[in-house]
């Protein structure tokens, strides 16, 4: 005889329509703080799908940031509305300026309350932000308010449409909490939103740019984040004209760094430049020669250039094209080949393409001294597929942005808009992207501080990830700054925790690195672990000592006119 049962049935809420949309799209993971402003929502995400808490919004966008950019996939972040949203909104930043396919979910107040756009009176509803849309359009790519508990599902799949389309990057919704509660999935309007892609490159276009690159004899290829996806073609084509591969931060991994015509991330360094001033031809993917790459456009570049972006505005932006090719990279590259076939390849041009990769990566590794053995033992201990993600600290800008190698972009995190201690929920949004290899965060004492609490955040999860602290008490890259310009020491020197007190708290495995000859044996054993480990590396007994880093930062000089 069967029982009947006495609980509730359970109450379908907004929540489901979001679990939904994820599912359809093929995400697993949201990140996120719990409020009273998004409760439905976070409910039948941990339900249904997986719910990763963080302490704090700015680290839930971050997360979302990594496991976008590790998984391929669309990250999303939920926070609450008005202050947390606003603590969201330098993450969101980081994403807009990254590209990243973000979705970020935010509270808002209960939708009788809101006051219509762009007046912006306050009634003084609890965690009222009269004008939070506007801060939500200036840090998304896209940004809308559901009005009406039916639309969420439609306006949930515009957002996502607008992050896939190109060119990428992340949007905000706004989901009042009271429509939270009254959207059901099974009364939701049909959503018809397609992402916009860029329209295919016109033959003529294309043809003329083949017949640049094929009377090219000294040709070097510049990728940058918007060559992603098509890193093949940029093989292939490479080897078929002998070109060298130059790359921005962001377009390093494309083709595998460990392939002998990728000179890197080093167009800046004197050993490059050489190259640079005799080469013919630049073929430049997806990049935005972004200042600190170019000592603020300031690099001699080749003349003749053949620019693809899939952004208009881009082409010629920075420096002239010779030929523009507005299109996706992919597509591009594959007319490209086509009209390339048969092209020669430039045997000398190649070999000293690969001179001048081998000699810029020994400048620097004899340049930064004990370092090195870290950066060595790093790529030995980690897989291929392993995510190293890296805070803004002078070990990340000095050698792991550039001589740290890697073999695909979705294991290369770091923040592109400059912002100190985001890199620590960016690895573990990473670690949750990629839980069949170890994740590696690399970070400062202070950057680290800036949101220490995420240590309790990555603690409290099962991700298979190290955090790196490299301690020098305080701000390294600015104490060099200041004293390379005469500056006075302010504002460096910071009281640092005890990191083995700290991993004590947590219940993290905790090792000190002091000494030569010690790092990798501990990395190695921190990554056995397989959970949460901190490895705190003492930068003063590093031996040799590294040479200075100073940041490619512009300080004018001369008296005032």
């Amino acid at each position: 005889m069967d029982i009947p049962s006495t609980e509730p049935a359970r109450r379908t809420t907004g929540g489901d329509v979001l679990v939904s949309v994820m599912r359809r799209h093929g995400i697993d993971t949201a990140f996120g703080v719990v409020s009273i402003h998004n409760l439905p929502l976070v409910e039948a995400v941990a339900r249904d799908l997986t719910f990763v808490e963080v302490r704090h919004e700015a680290a839930a966008v971050n997360a979302a940031d990594g496991y976008a950019r590790a998984s391929g996939r669309i990250g999303v972040a939920l926070t609450s509305t008005g202050t947390g949203a606003g603590n969201a909104a330098g993450s969101m930043i980081e994403a807009l300026t990254a590209g990243s396919r973000v979705l970020h979910v935010t509270g808002q107040i209960e939708s009788e309350f809101l006051t219509p756009e762009p007046a912006s009176s306050s009634r003084g509803v609890i965690h009222e932000f009269p004008r939070q849309r506007q801060m939500l359009d200036a840090v998304s790519a896209y940004a809308a308010t559901i009005t009406d508990a039916k639309d969420a599902e439609a306006e949930l799949e515009a957002a996502i449409a607008c992050i896939l389309s190109a060119p990428q990057g992340p949007a905000s919704v706004e989901w009042p909490t009271d429509l939270q509660y009254l959207a059901s999935p099974q009364e939701q309007r049909a959503a018809d939103v397609r992402s916009v892609q860029p329209p295919a490159p016109a033959s003529t276009v294309l043809d003329r740019a083949a017949a640049v690159l094929a009377a090219a004899e000294r040709p070097l290829l510049w990728l940058g984040g918007g060559a992603a996806g098509a890193g093949e073609e940029l093989r292939v084509l490479a080897h078929r004209l002998g070109a060298g591969i130059l790359t921005s931060n962001s377009g390093r991994g494309i083709v595998p760094e460990d392939d002998d015509l990728v000179v890197g991330n080093f167009a800046a360094s004197p050993e490059v430049a050489g190259l640079l001033a005799d080469a013919d031809v630049l073929l430049a993917v997806g990049t935005h020669f972004r200042s600190n790459e170019t000592k603020s456009y300031r690099l001699a570049l080749p003349g003749t250039q053949v620019q693809i972006d899939v952004d208009p505005a881009a082409i010629g932006r920075v420096y002239p094209a010779t030929v523009g090719i507005v299109a996706d990279a992919r597509t591009a590259l594959h007319g490209l080949l086509d009209a390339l076939e048969g092209a020669g390849r430039r045997d000398d041009w190649a070999a000293r393409v690969q001179a001048v990769r081998k000699r810029s990566r020994a400048a620097l590794t004899e340049y930064i001294g004990g370092y090195a053995e870290i950066c060595e033992g790093m790529r030995r201990v980690l897989p291929r597929r392993s995510v190293v993600a890296r805070d803004v600290t002078i070990p990340s800008s000095q050698w792991g942005n550039r001589l740290l190698p890697f073999y695909e972009r979705g294991t290369n995190i770091f923040p592109l808009g400059g912002g100190i201690g985001q890199g620590l929920a960016m690895g573990l949004g990473a670690a949750h992207a990629r839980r069949d290899v170890p994740t590696v965060v690399m970070a400062g004492d202070g950057g680290l501080a800036v949101h220490l609490g995420e240590l309790a955040s990555l603690a409290g999860t099962d991700a298979w990830c190290v955090v790196l602290v490299f301690n020098d008490g305080g701000y390294g890259v600015l104490r060099n700054m200041q004293e390379a310009n005469g500056f006075r020491r302010s504002g460096v020197d910071l009281h640092t925790p005890r990191f083995d007190l700290l991993a004590a708290s947590m219940g993290m495995p905790y090792t000190l690195v002091q000494r030569p000859g010690v790092f990798e044996a501990a990395l190695a054993e921190a990554v056995a672990a397989r959970r949460p480990a901190l490895v705190e590396v003492d930068v003063t007994a590093l031996d040799p000592p590294p040479g200075p880093f100073v940041p490619p930062v512009h300080v004018p000089t001369g008296g005032a006119r």
